[in-house]
């Protein structure tokens, strides 16, 4: 496994690893590091479906708004290193702040409209961020795949928007969300719970759950948000951030499921913002 720091170094790697083998894949999982079993699920899948995997890790200061948790997101390069070798990764692309966000920079990747949903309505400029480093990443890396995870649905919907407009060459692959075994969504940020607010932190997952209960009889998206909200309203040490019943490419408000739709929900647990979502099929298949 090879650790690469700069952007020429990755390039010089990835034609070396390549060559002129033209049907040689390479599967790129991003992340921000604090890898777990989510990340390497990413990973596994990756390396079913690519000859080659690349994993970057970076804590994208895009991303952030000025009063969330960028300085102390937890940061484990050398246990993320010992995972991602244990799995079999072939690079590992580790850029310093400055290698992707030079201080020079002015050009930015938007997606409108789908970028001001949820989270992007949420967290201002967030998805800003998202797309301008993950849309350098395609470009620097040039995967043939790229992976990520159902739970961070909202960004998923935004950068499928941004490969279909800006004509990446590249296949976007969206795995299911990993979960503890009593349905907790897998989260870095899960970290930073205590055990209580751990304990709290549940009501998000039986509220999803109860929806998607609910949802074999009800078809009106209202009746269902209205319902979903309550679910966490009602939930002790939780205070939501948004809950919504949305069309899963575009997160635009819909009238009924019967298209099938996206129960997504985002809240606070103590001091931790926490996200987490199910996907309701056509004819309201959980």
């Amino acid at each position: 496994m090879r650790i690469l720091l700069t952007i020429a170094e990755l390039r010089s790697a990835r034609a070396e690893l390549l060559g002129s083998d033209a049907a040689a894949t390479l599967g790129l999982v991003p992340t921000m590091g604090a890898l777990h079993e989510g990340h390497l699920a990413l990973v596994r899948a990756a390396k079913e479906r690519c000859r080659f995997v690349a994993v970057s890790i970076f804590v994208n200061p895009l991303q952030f708004g000025p009063s969330e948790d960028f300085s102390r997101y937890p940061r484990t390069f050398d246990q993320d290193c010992t995972l991602l070798l244990k799995e079999g990764v072939d690079l590992v692309f580790a850029p310093a702040a400055e290698e992707m966000v030079p201080a020079h920079a002015t050009t930015f990747i938007e997606v409108g409209g789908i970028g001001d949903r949820l989270d992007g309505r949420s967290r201002p400029g967030h998805f800003r961020g998202v797309t301008t480093i993950v849309g350098k990443l395609f470009h620097v890396v040039a995967p043939h795949i790229a992976f990520f995870g159902q739970k961070d649905a909202a960004q998923v919907a935004v950068l499928r928007a941004m490969v279909r407009d800006l004509n990446f060459d590249l296949e976007l692959v969206v795995c299911p969300t990993v979960r503890e075994s009593d349905g907790l969504a897998l989260s870095s940020r899960n970290r930073y719970l205590s055990a209580e607010e751990r304990t709290h932190a549940l009501a998000l997952y039986r509220a999803l759950q109860s929806v998607a209960s609910m949802s074999a009889q009800e078809r009106d998206a209202q009746v269902l948000q209205k319902h979903l909200r309550s679910c966490l309203e009602s939930a002790e040490g939780v205070r939501v951030d948004y809950a919504e019943v949305v069309r899963p490419r575009t997160l635009e408000a819909i009238t009924d499921t019967h298209g099938g739709a996206l129960v997504a929900v985002a809240a606070w647990v103590g001091k931790t913002r926490l996200i987490d979502n199910i996907l309701l099929l056509p004819g309201n298949t959980p």
